[in-house]
């Protein structure tokens, strides 16, 4: 490739700049991961999943070909724009930055990923009551005022035939878009065909919150909010969200990916600043509150939280601890259903 032409025509007494459409055109197909991956990859910060963003800039995300600063509401496709719009460098120079190191680096494109269409969620039936759910739910020593709550928002259920608990996760828009379902009366636990784990089970703070809390399940976020209850604490004071099953970081922390539930909630609340990993009291759940806490940008400040008690693999297990309640003891089968 070669390097840009510059040419110069004349306006009154001034010679101005002016490069041909085609090189223009020419440097506007080069996406910005790209650029970057070729050019300044100390700039590029996996974020998790196709999603990326800068070092200098933590709110401006790539992915699928495009890129957003959420912080500034700006956006695009190339990284021209990038360099006109975030780096501030005048147009002229900024296509003769790209096609010069063009000219000397022939770059290695980054292949968009191709767009998934969207999951179509199989919500199982509707129990006209929930009688079998609300029960097994407060042998676990969950309150009875959360139960009420995401039975009364949507977020909880029990179907037919199968008599399962189902826990909701929704979008912003209250849609159901991830259902896990767990067995009560046996040791079932799966999820509903058609989920998006971007959308796991969660409640949002009541009012806005810089906080986020992060576990492994559902029942173990409601079990943290039955003991803030107990403690005489508001339960809705900060956000909570539960991971769509056991998140299993790669061997190399470099090669691993951030929770796809936690990388969406993240986006949706730019307000967030600090999240607190209240994982299970395990090897699994230790190796991913390190992975995690390693992989989150340097914005968020990250506490892996201590156990309310020192027994007991979850927070369900603290509840049942304080309560006097045996501990459920259950072999996972996940599928589908």
């Amino acid at each position: 490739m070669k390097a840009p032409r510059l040419f110069l025509f004349q306006i009154g007494g001034e010679k101005m700049p002016y490069i041909p459409p085609e090189v223009v055109a020419k440097a506007r197909e080069m996406d910005l991961l790209t650029y970057l991956k070729n050019y300044e990859p100390h700039e590029l910060v996996h974020f998790g999943g196709n999603t990326y963003c800068t070092r200098e800039h933590d709110s401006l995300k790539i992915s699928n070909g495009k890129w957003c600063w959420f912080s500034r509401g700006i956006g695009g496709y190339s990284a021209l724009d990038y360099l006109i719009k975030v780096k501030e460098i005048p147009f002229t120079e900024a296509v003769e930055m790209i096609m010069g190191r063009a000219a000397v680096s022939p770059p290695v494109f980054t292949p968009r990923p191709k767009e998934e269409k969207p999951k179509v969620l199989l919500l199982p039936k509707v129990d006209r009551c929930a009688t079998h759910a609300v029960e097994y739910l407060h042998r676990r020593g969950i309150d009875y005022g959360l139960i009420e709550f995401c039975i009364s928002t949507g977020r909880l259920y029990e179907s037919t035939p199968y008599h399962n608990v189902v826990f909701v996760g929704m979008d912003s828009s209250g849609k159901a878009r991830y259902a896990n379902l767990r067995g009560i009366g046996s040791d079932f636990i799966g999820d509903a065909n058609g989920s998006d784990k971007h959308y796991s089970f969660g409640i949002p703070a009541a009012a806005k919150s810089d906080r986020l809390h992060l576990f492994e399940s559902a029942v173990d976020l409601l079990s943290y909010g039955t003991l803030l209850k107990l403690y005489g604490k508001d339960w809705r004071r900060d956000n909570l969200l539960s991971l769509a099953g056991v998140y299993r970081p790669k061997k190399e922390i470099s090669e691993s990916t951030l929770p796809a539930a936690l990388v969406r909630y993240l986006d949706e609340y730019p307000h967030i600043r600090k999240v607190v990993l209240r994982l299970d009291n395990d090897l699994t759940g230790k190796l991913a509150a390190e992975t995690i806490k390693t992989l989150l940008p340097r914005k968020y400040a990250v506490e892996v939280a201590v156990r309310l008690s020192p027994q007991g693999k979850d927070y369900n297990d603290c509840l049942c601890l304080k309560l006097g309640l045996p501990i459920t003891k259950r072999k996972e089968k996940t599928r589908e259903r």
